[in-house]
């Protein structure tokens, strides 16, 4: 049963505009952990705009748990290159932002703030940033304010988390850390993740499955399992095993840049 269905879905972005993305057909499975990969402007982000009911599809359907999606949906959370911090609203704060907005958080958040509060600070603790809950954006690294970003995609406990390029501003070191920041975390308690990328690396080292991308406009030409067992950290990236699928994404990559 797929959690997230697309079924020869198109999207132009004007009426009867150049398309962004074109017959794109996919399956994703509830707890799954999806990758998506291709070049620059191939219509990656327009996939999560389209399951986040942001935008609708020009042709085709798209479903998510079931129903077809007819509107912004509260099942979903959303982190993105950009931490987008609040910069006037602490650590605490930024991270408890959705329950001020998403039912049926925001209608209980005064009767049960104590409870929610103590929930975001648990999950900041599980991140790396007990100590940091009273500090402002400014005072963070980039590093822990995506961390940060991450806790606020989560804190209304979405059964859908879509990530968008968001360990790509940071150093190779932070990123790597970061991987395994996501790892624990829906390892601890699974979810469904939807990933945009530009990083094999990533893709492959936190993916059940990547897709590979065409240039604009954007057609799934690649559906590719990653077969290494968890839990993975970080000395699986020095395999032949973890290389060959890298080395076999980058060619299906460079074959679609070549065209």
């Amino acid at each position: 049963m797929s959690f997230v269905k697309f079924e020869n879905v198109d999207l132009a972005y004007a009426p009867g505009g150049a398309l962004a993305i074109e017959d794109v057909s996919l399956d994703v499975r509830e707890g799954e952990f999806v990758a998506v990969v291709g070049p620059s402007g191939c219509g990656k982000s327009t996939l999560m705009k389209l399951i986040s009911g942001l935008r609708m599809p020009s042709g085709g359907y798209v479903y998510v748990d079931g129903r077809q999606v007819g509107g912004p949906l509260k099942i979903v959370g959303m982190a993105f290159q950009n931490a987008n911090l609040l910069p006037w609203r602490t650590t605490l704060d930024n991270v408890m932002l959705p329950l001020e907005i998403v039912e049926p958080y925001r209608s209980t958040l005064k009767k049960e703030r104590s409870r929610y509060e103590a929930e975001a600070r648990q999950l900041l603790a599980r991140v790396g940033l007990a100590g940091f809950e009273d500090k402002f954006p400014w005072e963070l690294s980039g590093g822990m304010q995506q961390r940060a970003s991450i806790c606020r995609a989560l804190i209304h406990q979405p059964r859908l988390l879509m990530l968008d390029e968001p360990f790509g501003a940071l150093d190779a070191f932070t990123r790597e850390e970061l991987w395994c920041m996501l790892r624990d975390l829906w390892q601890l308690q699974p979810f469904t993740v939807i990933l945009v990328t530009h990083d094999l690396r990533e893709a492959v080292f936190l993916a059940d499955t990547v897709y590979v991308m065409s240039k604009r406009p954007g057609r799934i030409l690649v559906r590719r399992e990653i077969e290494l067992p968890r839990p993975r950290d970080l000395d699986v990236t020095y395999t032949d095993a973890f290389a060959g699928y890298v080395h076999e994404l980058r060619e299906h990559i460079g074959r679609v840049r070549a065209t």
